[in-house]
């Protein structure tokens, strides 16, 4: 019988009838030793190692077929790896079907019963394991509870917004206490306040249950605020696994430094190990080398918009001319226009007393790179277009640099 408790925190998990009691003393919940996945010849995942750690929230963050969704549904069981191996709580687990699993999933499609009321949605799994009907709707309800839905035990789904749906749908999948729990892009559906909100719940609820959270994503946004590490995918491949600030801050890869955030993309020639010149005579101080290319060799350079500064003041920095102003909350994007034609995006306070809200499309600036501040992406690319920055989500740290002289 299950054990009465007052929150979900203190349920114990439920077991499937005639499963023994899984020990809780892996390190790690799950874990891919050289896991590959081949669909016809398109390759999937190339050879992947991963280690979640117990009790994490861990993202698997990148574009669409980099590998992200394979990846959970190879720990769901509901793929097979071409090789490798899958483990669970460190068990072996690529010949456990999905149901013997101690694994839930919630998808993005919610999958709710449109006839039963909410308690019995979140009831549904408990039903199947042969729960009593007062323990079972004891526990839906502490669930209910946890993600914030009491009062609503008796509504159908379709009396529910969709943020409200999708928390029912994550407490159908918490009441059964999983050791891991899969949420495959949860939050697509909804809208960017209520993404924002639920990211926020997410968290809470995971800090509360204490439980593993594998949480796929494209949303760079969403994986940086929520997640104690994030694994960034591209082509079947995890191109670094770290913790959010410093997947930002220190990308290990040409890939991660572009796809994560936004990133002005300049070429020039590298004259020495730790500086580049632009094609106007800048010299930019790098600090990082991602990807080698010689000395007098031309390379790409990436710099950040919150590391550069835009002046007014003749003489400093690179000169250009100011293309567009756009108010973001608290802060401003400017977009400049470079005398060689490329195009810098700018994000500054607008507080800033440098710039001031003054300014026009058209106004002659001065465009400053905080020293250190560039990052070598690697050789440049023949016949490679205007270079502009990606669009991103990942939220930045709000630093504006130290007016310097042109050489930064």
């Amino acid at each position: 019988m299950v054990e009465r408790v007052a929150r979900l925190i203190g349920i114990r998990r439920l077991e499937q009838p005639g499963r023994a009691p899984a020990q809780r003393v892996a390190e790690h919940d799950v874990t891919f030793r050289e896991v590959s996945k081949v669909y016809d010849e398109t390759v999937a995942l190339d050879r992947v190692d991963l280690e979640v750690r117990r009790g994490e929230f861990l993202s698997l963050l990148g574009p669409s077929g980099c590998g992200k969704t394979t990846s959970l549904k190879l720990v769901a069981g509901f793929e097979r790896p071409t090789s490798g191996d899958v483990l669970i709580a460190g068990e072996a687990a690529v010949d456990v079907p999905p149901h013997r699993r101690d694994v839930n999933t919630v998808f993005q499609s919610y999958a709710l019963f449109p006839h039963l009321t909410v308690v019995d949605n979140v009831a549904y799994g408990l039903k199947q394991r042969g729960v009593s009907r007062r323990e079972r709707r004891l526990l839906a309800q502490q669930a209910l509870e946890l993600v914030d839905l009491r009062g609503r035990e008796h509504h159908r789904p379709a009396q529910l917004s969709g943020g409200q749906q999708q928390r029912v749908a994550l407490a159908r999948a918490l009441v059964l206490r999983p050791r891991v729990l899969l949420l495959d892009e949860p939050l697509g559906a909804l809208d960017h306040k209520l993404r924002q909100a639920m990211q926020i719940e997410l968290r809470r609820i995971h800090d509360e249950v204490g439980i593993t959270f594998v949480f796929v994503t494209h949303d760079q946004g969403e994986a940086i605020a929520m997640s104690d590490r994030v694994a960034v995918m591209n082509n079947g491949r995890i191109e670094q696994l770290d913790d959010p600030q410093r997947i930002y801050d220190v990308p290990a890869t040409p890939f991660v430094a572009e796809f994560v955030g936004d990133m002005n993309v300049l070429e020039g020639l590298r004259t020495a190990a730790d500086r580049v010149q632009l094609d106007d005579g800048t010299l930019l101080h790098v600090g990082r080398v991602l990807d080698e290319a010689p000395a007098g060799g031309r390379v790409r350079v990436g710099v950040r918009p919150e590391h550069t500064l835009v002046v007014q003041d003749e003489g400093s920095g690179r000169r250009g001319r100011l293309e567009a102003v756009m108010v973001v909350g608290h802060e401003l994007q400017l977009v400049v226009v470079m005398e060689d034609g490329t195009k810098v995006v700018s994000r500054q306070s607008r507080t800033d007393t440098a710039v001031g809200e003054a300014l026009e499309p058209g106004t002659r600036v001065w465009l400053e790179i905080a020293p250190g501040a560039a990052v070598v992406l690697g050789p440049a690319q023949p016949a490679q277009a205007d270079a502009a920055p990606l669009a991103a989500a990942a939220p930045s740290p709000a630093r504006n640099p130290q007016r310097k002289e042109k050489t930064a």
